[in-house]
């Protein structure tokens, strides 16, 4: 027997490898931070006597980490405020009011509830465009968080540089130069469960000469660049008035699509973008159900889909979410696609799955390591408990992940080798710790903001 080595076995394996195999009973073995073994059946004798832990996944599912392909960690401090207004008045209403004012702990607090949340659904990694830098320490705090977690974090470091609100404005230079300081400090620790990329806000708010110096340096760190497209119809005038072009169309002008941009939202988009798109493989992070609550607009998912162009999912800030959900996402994506196109067949369960796990993984940066259950990929694991109401009897485990709330069910999660949740509970952290020291970090945000703060009372 061996230290850190894990047998998972007697579960319905849903691998999303090339071939979207499943295995109606079959094993996963972990050696360390990689999965060495996938089968069907009982896993071999040598295995089963290697197994430092075995977890028995009888009624239960088993999945890669789903990967939450666009965040800001600090909004869930935010959540369930200003629910009735347009994006850019609802990011006057609750953003800039509150951001100028946050602290590196606040930070720390509100991504570590984020983070949690992802864990219990399923999530194992989130890309954080982190936008909000009146204290250079938010960021720190945001990786202090994901290092004490055990979750994987890209933080995207977000930017802009002309028409931005003042407060959280930033010359090119100070970008650069935080941008190099936590891309030295931070990319690649942890075991390499620490990124960081190029995080342009939007694309009115940054100028030509900024886009192309902070990309071409991401490029040359060979990391990932992530913005906001045409997430609304208002934000799409605003860059023809000013460039007499389109979001895609400015980019592709500057020459910065490609396979390692995330495009994120991407809703008011027209044929010839969708072309450039496709050309560029540039990945798409469709966010639905914060398209819904905000009533951006359905994007064009079915479309990209039959394109051939990567789409990612993921479930936005929790500012304008509310929630942090992947298996919500899924059923969000598929019903939006066949609602919006009147198409019953528009997107299948595989595939939203396939969005949120191997898209999830091109956005994230690595597609050959995360995003599947096959040997040498990451260890990144989730069961989910199908002996409930919502999926009794089972079917088809795919369909069943994506419409009875999967989010609800998970049992366990697996990081790295390393397992961050089980029987539904933390395995590392004092969870009750965590919910009284960010009520208490959010009470004082809003006290500095000079903002009325009256929390649920809670036992404290």
């Amino acid at each position: 027997m061996t230290e850190n080595t894990i047998l998972i076995e007697k579960g319905w394996i849903i691998t999303v490898d090339d071939a979207k195999t499943v295995h109606r009973e079959g094993y996963v073995f972990i050696s360390g931070d990689s999965i060495e073994a996938v089968g069907a059946g009982a896993p071999p004798d040598d295995l089963r006597q290697r197994a430092g832990t075995t977890i028995d996944a009888t009624r239960m599912t088993v999945m890669p980490g789903m990967i939450n392909a666009h965040n800001h960690l600090f909004q869930s401090f935010l959540r369930g405020l200003c629910i009735d207004k347009p994006l850019l008045e609802w990011v006057a209403g609750v953003i800039w009011p509150l951001a100028p004012h946050f602290k590196g702990e606040e930070a720390y607090w509100a991504a570590m509830i984020g983070l949690i949340e992802n864990l219990y659904s399923g999530s194992t990694a989130t890309i954080d465009n982190q936008y909000i830098h009146p204290d250079h320490a938010i960021d720190d705090g945001i990786y202090r968080a994901a290092r004490d977690t055990g979750m994987r974090l890209n933080l995207a470091y977000g930017w802009g540089d002309i028409k931005y609100f003042p407060p959280l404005h930033q010359p090119t230079e100070e970008v650069i130069d935080e941008s190099t300081r936590l891309y030295e400090t931070y990319h690649g620790k942890e075991n390499g469960r620490l990124r960081f990329e190029n995080g342009a806000v939007i694309p009115w708010g940054c100028t030509e000469e900024g886009m192309l110096r902070v990309f071409e340096l991401a490029r040359k760190w060979g990391v990932g660049s992530h913005l906001h497209i045409a997430e609304t119809k208002e934000e799409v005038d605003i860059n023809i008035r000013d460039r007499g072009t389109r979001h895609i169309e400015w980019l592709d002008k500057l020459g910065i699509l490609g396979p390692d941009v995330q495009l994120v939202h991407s809703v008011w988009v027209d044929d010839h973008e969708l072309e450039l798109m496709a050309q560029s493989k540039s990945v798409v992070v469709h966010c639905p159900l914060s398209n819904m609550t905000m009533g951006t607009a359905p994007a064009r998912v079915t479309e990209m889909h039959r394109m051939g162009i990567d789409v990612a999912l993921a479930s936005d800030g929790s500012a304008s979410n509310n929630a942090q959900d992947m298996f919500e996402e899924m059923r969000g994506a598929l019903m939006l696609a066949r609602t919006t196109s009147l198409d019953a067949m528009a997107l299948m369960p595989a595939d939203v799955l396939w969005m949120a796990c191997r898209g999830g993984a091109k956005a994230f940066g690595q597609p050959e390591l995360l995003g599947a259950l096959a040997p040498g990929r990451k260890a990144d694991v989730v069961l989910v408990d199908m002996w409930r109401p919502e999926s009794v009897p089972l079917h088809d485990p795919v369909p069943a992940l994506v419409f009875q709330r999967g989010g609800r069910m998970v049992d366990t999660v697996i990081v790295d080798g390393r397992i961050l949740v089980r029987d539904k509970q933390l395995t590392f952290i004092d969870e009750q710790e965590v919910l009284r020291e960010a009520q208490k970090a959010c009470a004082s945000l809003f006290k500095r903001a000079g903002l009325t703060y009256e929390p649920l009372p809670l036992k404290m």
